[in-house]
């Protein structure tokens, strides 16, 4: 397995097909919530990924303590990086998880180094940070702690539930430095939840995390993602999941339309294939050979969102008293990925 570049200690893997036994633990816990699963704990040797120029999000760095996720969802864009390590991007990708144990006290270290100028972090563009696994590895409260400490913006966006765990942290941040809290929830049937995000807690769940985070006084966005053609993007879907958001006080709703790249294509069609095969022409008629969905496509969801979120008043939330609030980051649809980013910290869901 190519796992060199992760070890603290690249040269300790040089004469092992995988690692030496110092610096890989392999574990399985027999407990429901992870039968089934593999986790590999690394040392790694950097925390701190620079993002693509070629990108159009916007941030530059991002941190990300896990590789693989229980989600298991079925059109993860980050399946192709297990393929990285020689791993599979299938159910390998929803059951071997990379658990990066130093990350706390790495990011510290380099936080704290001379040539950190105190760029915006962003957490949870590639695999959710607050999966599963974090309620056993404990890994976000060290690394908002170290965020914290140094007054350095960051962002996350996650699915998961357990965020609210952190939420005395995250305000204790947001009281010194930019936050930003987005949640995803491209839709509300949970018909269609339970096929395509079966690890994830529901979508009405996940809207409880919004509230609450309104609640506390601190916003909530929604990436509203993924919208999926045929199977979640009908006007009676959409107003409904817009409905929901709004109801649950987020301060701002964005939609974003399926991508399929590479490693995810090919799962999310298999699964289309078993479970929805009269739609498999469909899809190859509206994706083509490309990762995306015409803009025709994503330009008209755009305007269903838009007209929706205004009809029900979701937008920005405004400051209260003068304090700081943790404002969400803007999630722009991202540009095609070029052929030479393997190897590199990919964008968003």
């Amino acid at each position: 397995m190519r796992w060199n570049h992760l070890a603290e200690n690249p040269t300790a893997a040089a004469d092992s097909a995988l690692f030496s036994a110092s610096a890989v633990t392999t574990r399985t816990f027999d407990t429901p919530e992870f039968r089934g699963i593999t986790f590999h704990e690394i040392r790694a040797r950097s925390i701190l990924n620079r993002v693509p120029g070629a990108s159009q999000m916007p941030f530059e760095w991002t941190v990300n303590p896990y590789r693989g996720c229980t989600h298991a969802c079925v059109y993860c864009f980050a399946r192709k990086t297990h393929g990285y390590l020689d791993l599979d991007t299938g159910l390998g990708f929803d059951t071997q998880i990379v658990v990066k144990i130093n990350a706390p006290e790495l990011l510290r270290r380099q936080l704290a180094a001379h040539g950190w100028q105190g760029a915006h972090v962003a957490m949870g563009t590639n695999v959710d940070c607050y999966q599963r696994a974090e309620g056993r590895y404990r890994l976000m409260p060290g690394i908002i702690e170290a965020l914290r400490d140094r007054a350095n913006p960051f962002s996350i966006l996650t699915k998961g539930t357990l965020i609210l765990r952190d939420l005395p942290l995250l305000r204790q941040a947001a009281e010194v430095t930019d936050v930003g809290i987005s949640v995803s929830v491209g839709f509300t049937d949970c018909e269609l939840w339970r096929t395509v995000e079966p690890g994830t807690p529901s979508p009405e769940r996940r809207l409880d995390v919004v509230r609450a985070f309104a609640d506390s006084g601190i916003g909530c966005g929604v990436l509203m993602a993924p919208v999926i053609p045929f199977l979640g993007d009908r006007p009676d879907q959409l107003r409904a999941t817009v409905r929901a958001i709004a109801s649950a006080g987020a301060s701002s709703v964005t939609p974003l339309v399926l991508h399929l790249r590479p490693g995810a294509r090919e799962w999310f069609m298999a699964w289309l294939a078993r479970t929805h095969p009269h739609l498999v022409g469909r899809y190859e008629r509206l994706y083509g050979d490309g990762a995306y969905a015409p803009r025709w496509y994503q330009r008209r969801i755009t305007r269903q969102v838009h007209e929706l979120a205004a009809e029900f008043g979701v937008g920005p939330a405004a400051d209260r008293g003068g304090r700081r609030d943790a404002r969400p980051q803007p999630q722009p649809t991202p540009a095609p990925a070029p052929e030479s980013e393997r190897g590199t910290q990919l964008t968003l869901l």
